[in-house]
């Protein structure tokens, strides 16, 4: 992490290696120039100037002060020089930079080196799913945008439902989600993205930018990797986003008494209590992008999410699990803020640790970060309505099950209780400091 903050340190020069060189050499050249012709041409010069000068304060000055006022005289020259000298590279960046990308509002330098210290930020993967990654995603951009974020691809509800069936492509709506958290993008177009159309005949119920997606694999002859790409640009996201594979998987559960169900939608209806979830066909491939991301990761991420549907799926995808007990990043799963129902009803946090545990039978992280704050009366009352409820933190238990505990106000309460994607972040890259 040394290495991470010196890199974060020098990032405005990055990628001008050759120009630094470059200057350097031409100031050399002048310098050496500047002594060579110093004696015959620019001493006369600075002499007769200084003498100048220092006449000019002899006039307003008693003769005792003369020296001591030419000296400030001349600090004074020499930071209004300096000033002056930064003002005029700072406009010629600005300058140039306006002219490259004439739609960019104010503080163009001030972006410029913020994205390049971005640049610089720590290698983070976020697994899952949901608007739990999503929220996460938000706050990691504000520290690094080398950020993997990899997406389950069992959602069959809704708008990626209908696409799965009439187009047969992979569900792109956690993947939009996740592409609009790390956009960069104006907010008219992110905004447009997340539009949902309603009472428009065949398109009620469509996400706009599930469309476009969709719209995309089509001109990219069925590349449904590609078309993601294509949207990362055309919303300037900070870091990337892929499906944990590109195969087509059913999510199916057992319930008590042996009896299966299959797809996501189908099982979260179900009013018994899931066992175990596994994927159908088991056998598909991961990612590799995925794969290479885990390795070199110095920071991985597991949730929040719905722990059946969004984050067990991307871990019994063959390869993820190995991968992430293989990789020596720190290793974190954040666990929900509140109760699911027809999921995970009744769990504390150390259930939700047993859940995954049972399900991926491998230890796919050593840190769980539990939130402890309380919402408020009126909140929590709310929540019961719909059958959820605070995740009691009962850290005793899960220091029983072997894992180390971040712990905190974790939450931000406004129209739903969730993580506060800075107070997240910040409680992250102070594990990575550590």
């Amino acid at each position: 992490m040394r290495n991470y903050r010196i890199r974060r340190l020098i990032a405005p020069t990055r990628g001008l290696q050759q120009a630094v060189v470059l200057f350097l050499l031409g100031q050399i050249a002048f310098v050496l120039g500047v002594g060579l012709s110093f004696k015959d041409f620019i001493r006369p010069i600075l002499s007769g100037t200084s003498a100048k000068i220092y006449g000019g304060v002899a006039q307003f000055v008693p003769p005792d002060r003369v020296a001591i006022t030419t000296h400030y005289t001349a600090g004074i020259l020499l930071l209004i020089g300096g000033w002056l000298s930064y003002r005029g590279i700072r406009s010629a960046l600005e300058h140039i930079v306006e002219t490259l990308n004439p739609g960019l509002k104010s503080g163009k330098v001030d972006r410029y080196i913020r994205k390049l210290q971005l640049a610089q930020g720590p290698r983070v993967v976020a697994i899952g799913g949901g608007t739990g990654l999503s929220t996460l995603l938000r706050g990691l951009k504000q520290e690094t945008s080398n950020i993997t974020a990899i997406v389950t691809v069992t959602d069959d509800g809704g708008s990626s439902g209908k696409l799965i069936k009439e187009k047969g492509i992979i569900p792109p709506g956690d993947i939009r989600n996740c592409l609009v958290a790390l956009a960069d993008a104006e907010k008219a177009m992110t905004d447009l993205f997340q539009h949902r159309f309603v009472n428009s005949g065949a398109l009620t119920g469509h996400s706009l930018g599930n469309l476009l997606i969709a719209g995309l694999t089509d001109q990219n002859d069925s590349d449904f990797e590609k078309a993601v790409e294509i949207a990362s640009d055309v919303l300037n996201i900070r870091g990337r986003v892929i499906p944990s594979t590109l195969a087509h998987v059913r999510l199916a559960a057992r319930f008590a008494g042996g009896r299966v169900e299959y797809g996501e939608t189908n099982i979260v209806e179900q009013p018994d209590t899931i066992q175990t979830v596994f994927l159908e066909p088991d056998n598909c491939e991961a990612h590799p992008s995925a794969l290479e991301a885990i390795r070199q990761a110095d920071l991985i991420c597991i949730g929040p999410g719905s722990v059946y549907t969004s984050v067990v799926p991307n871990l019994l995808v063959p390869g993820i699990a190995d991968a992430i007990m293989a990789s020596t990043a720190k290793k974190v799963y954040i666990c929900n803020v509140m109760t699911q129902p027809g999921e995970s009803e009744g769990f504390s946090a150390s259930r939700h640790v047993a859940a995954i545990m049972d399900c991926v039978r491998k230890r796919t992280f050593d840190y769980v970060m539990i939130n402890t704050a309380i919402p408020t009366e009126a909140a929590l009352q709310k929540y019961q309505g719909s059958r959820q409820h605070m995740v009691e933190a009962d850290e005793d238990q899960i220091r029983k099950q072997g894992f180390r505990i971040i712990r905190g106000n974790l939450m931000s309460e406004t129209d739903v209780v969730r993580h506060d994607p800075v107070k997240v972040t910040t409680r992250l890259m102070k594990l990575l400091m550590e």
